[in-house]
């Protein structure tokens, strides 16, 4: 069976064409055949060895790959989620041995799969089950309530629009920083307030915001340039593991999407609200299994709206 992997970490003409061994489901367990893989930042953690001490326990190749759709074709005893054979679906996989979302076959926990939404192709729906469910995660751990005021920076991203987009549907005023050339893309996922990204990001929004903001989920990694922006015992959230100092009774809290692994329900809610037109799939470009390198390439360069996606069709 095809992968696509590293034998020894590097840059993308690391990544290769590999055979690994096919896969058979367990009890509790759902084979997928892979139609589209999502290139995510953290794939090139797993390829370039930034997340070398997650894979210690395992030997080479390693295989990125965090996000997958395709179609059912082996269950192993009974599922509760009445996921069955010749569905259509999506999962979130959580990578770092072999067993990462770039090949041909995976099985995971039947708790982590759910179908795809309805009128949305495999390349489109794999885009959706990581990085909202980080969204949705963050938006758990800031705990703001209607009608209160977050900032999002990082917004033009895939995390950063489906924060957005959460948020507008849970009555949250948000206030975005942008470039010229997103400031359509933000409006279009529902920012109410969109400040010139660059320097004095916290003036900028103290200026509108003269006490500070609720909460805040930085996804553009500002990191401690961003906290004077939250109001005293106000929140704030980060994706990369970064923790702010105690001050001004904020809470901290670090976004580890890996412990909503295997939650059905939310990831099902996820697939509603595309259907419902409240999420926005984005897809930037697509590359055939033999040519991950450019995708990954072209994600490490910056600037893609949506996410590189593999398409294994």
């Amino acid at each position: 069976m095809k992968a696509i992997g590293v034998l020894v970490h590097g840059g993308p003409e690391a990544l290769e064409i590999i055979n690994v061994p096919e896969v058979n489901v367990g009890p509790g367990e759902i084979r997928i055949k892979n139609q589209a893989s999502g290139v995510n930042p953290t794939d090139v953690g797993v390829r370039d060895g930034r997340k070398a001490e997650l894979q210690k326990k395992y030997s080479p190749p390693y295989v990125p790959g965090m996000d997958l759709s395709g179609v059912v074709d082996q269950v192993g005893g009974d599922v509760i989620t009445g996921i069955k054979v010749g569905d259509k679906v999506m999962a979130m996989v959580c990578p770092y041995s072999i067993h990462g979302a770039y090949r041909e076959q995976i099985v995971l926990d039947q708790r982590a799969v759910v179908k795809v939404p309805n009128n949305t192709s495999f390349v489109e729906a794999c885009t959706l089950p990581m990085n909202s469910l980080t969204a949705r995660q963050s938006l758990d751990l800031l705990g703001l309530k209607r009608g209160q005021v977050l900032a999002v920076t990082g917004g033009p991203g895939a995390y950063g629009g489906y924060v957005i987009e959460l948020a507008k549907t849970e009555g949250l005023t948000v206030i975005v920083d942008s470039s010229k050339t997103d400031e359509n893309l933000l409006n279009s996922l529902g920012a109410d307030i969109i400040i010139p990204r660059g320097e004095s990001y916290v003036d900028k929004i103290r200026e509108h915001f003269p006490d500070g903001v609720d909460g805040l989920a930085d996804g553009a990694l500002l990191n401690e340039q961003a906290i004077g922006a939250v109001k005293n015992g106000g929140t704030f959230t980060s994706i990369r593991g970064f923790k702010g100092l105690p001050q001004r009774e904020i809470k901290f809290t670090t976004t580890w999407v890996f412990s909503y692994d295997g939650e059905y329900e939310k990831l099902d809610t996820l697939r509603k609200q595309v259907e419902k037109g409240e999420l926005t799939l984005r897809v930037a470009d697509t590359v055939l299994p033999e040519h991950a390198a450019e995708a990954h390439r072209r994600l490490e360069a910056g600037g893609t709206r949506g996410r590189m996606v593999i398409n294994w069709e």
